[in-house]
């Protein structure tokens, strides 16, 4: 065992660990009980992850076979440049993980993606 954490791309074996990382997500933005998000959003989502021609990308961060994290990027056109630009659409880590430098771990893999796909450009909202 060891105490490293590992940032790589989100598995289909990895749903039943994912899940709840996802739906902590949403409950911090107000998504639960009768404003959650319906479970077909969510299938969809997952879905799109495993998908060549989608642009959306998942990424997690893992120890000792546990999921502490989760970041998805959508690479999309942008009118001001001819390289994709990446947004950072959704960042979460388990409250076990936080303080720890995961978080910061997740958005910088999500840099080297970028840099990967050719742009430095990386931009996120967030609620707080």
């Amino acid at each position: 065992m060891t105490d490293e954490v590992l940032i790589r791309p989100v598995q289909p074996s990895d749903f039943s660990q994912w899940k709840p990382l996802w739906d902590g997500y949403n409950r911090f933005y107000g998504r639960r009980d009768a404003t959650a998000l319906p479970e077909e959003i969510t299938r969809t989502t997952w879905s799109r992850f495993f998908d060549a021609q989608e642009p959306m990308h998942a990424l997690v961060a893992e120890r000792a076979g546990q999921l502490l994290g989760l970041v998805h990027c959508i690479f999309h056109r942008s009118t001001i440049s001819i390289a994709p630009t990446c947004y950072l659409q959704d960042l979460f880590t388990a409250e076990a993980a936080r303080g720890k430098g995961v978080g910061r771990a997740l958005i910088e893999e999500v840099y080297k993606l970028a840099r990967q796909a050719g742009t430095a450009r990386v931009y996120w909202l967030t609620h707080e």
